[in-house]
């Protein structure tokens, strides 16, 4: 289908999503969120999958919702047992915001997430993105949830250039309102195989007749990139490196105060303190006597 004459962004966006919905009908990927509409499992599928690749996550969320299989179960759960089924993940505060978000659920609205946008909001944990990832994929509300991928879509393909948030979220919505939860799973399909950060593959792709960006030959600035720094610190000398040996190790037990730095294979005190202080400040750790553990080992939290 070739895009309108008059190349508005507003024609160009139709095409974009008839053609994006025709697509992901035949070469979506059948993930088991993609087969549920209850609020509760979008809404862990969706935690998980924030800086975490599919093919990691799928094995995940079974194995998390067969522990805790309602929000209820999740809130009731000692917050210990939330992060050890979370290993394998990485970015653990997820974990205790997820918790944190199925606590206040289960305290202000009877055990169920609410079903609008300022509701979701409003509880701990939950941001605009994943707010709207509720409404789309539990509701098919038409509203898009866009993530730095969908971004990556809306200004390559239908404003051609980069945009303010609140213009991207408009867009995104406008394209997703004919057929909310297809077109919104089809624009984070697209932006996760074909329209990717580093060499996108366009040759491939099933919007490229209407792309605003391919139609000036793909020259630069790329609208869809977002420019960030290189990392000069290897991995392994970062915080985030030694914390997550530190958290390891409390999944199988508590740590002496005395062992701290060497269990997060650091040298120095100073900064195994401050890494052990900032997971307890994040909700993942407690300070015991002597002893470093998970928060809430032995504690069940009252139904």
């Amino acid at each position: 289908m070739a895009h309108a004459a008059d190349g508005s962004a507003a024609s160009r966006a139709v095409v974009v999503a008839a053609e994006l919905r025709a697509w992901f009908a035949v070469h979506g990927r059948s993930l088991p969120w993609r087969a549920t509409r209850d609020p509760y499992r979008v809404l862990v599928s969706e935690v998980m999958l924030q800086q975490t690749r599919v093919a990691r996550v799928v094995p995940a969320w079974h194995a998390f919702l067969e522990r805790f299989a309602t929000l209820a179960d999740l809130a009731a759960a000692p917050t210990a047992a939330v992060v050890e089924q979370w290993r394998g993940l990485g970015y653990n505060r997820r974990a205790v915001d997820l918790q944190r978000t199925a606590r206040a659920a289960v305290d202000r609205h009877g055990g169920r997430l609410p079903a609008t946008l300022a509701e979701l909001e409003a509880l701990p944990g939950v941001g605009p993105y994943t707010a709207r990832a509720v409404l789309v994929f539990a509701h098919e509300a038409p509203v898009a949830a866009v993530d730095v991928n969908v971004a990556r879509v809306v200004q390559r393909a239908v404003t051609g250039e980069r945009v303010p948030p609140r213009r991207r979220q408009q867009v995104a919505d406008d394209l997703v309102a004919d057929d909310p939860w297809a077109t919104a799973q089809a624009l984070i399909e697209l932006g996760a195989r074909h329209c990717t950060a580093r060499a996108p593959a366009c040759g491939g792709c099933p919007v490229v007749a209407a792309c605003a960006w391919h139609a000036r030959g793909n020259d630069p600035p790329d609208p869809g990139l977002v420019v960030r720094s290189a990392a000069t610190v290897p991995f392994t000398e970062t915080d985030r490196y030694h914390r997550g040996r530190l958290l390891d190790a409390l999944r199988a037990g508590p740590v002496a105060t005395t062992d701290v730095a060497a269990v997060a294979r650091t040298d120095d005190p100073d900064r195994a303190r401050r890494l052990a202080d900032g997971l307890v400040r994040d909700g993942l750790a407690a300070w015991s006597t002597g002893t470093l553990t998970l928060p809430e080992r032995d504690v069940e939290r009252e139904r």
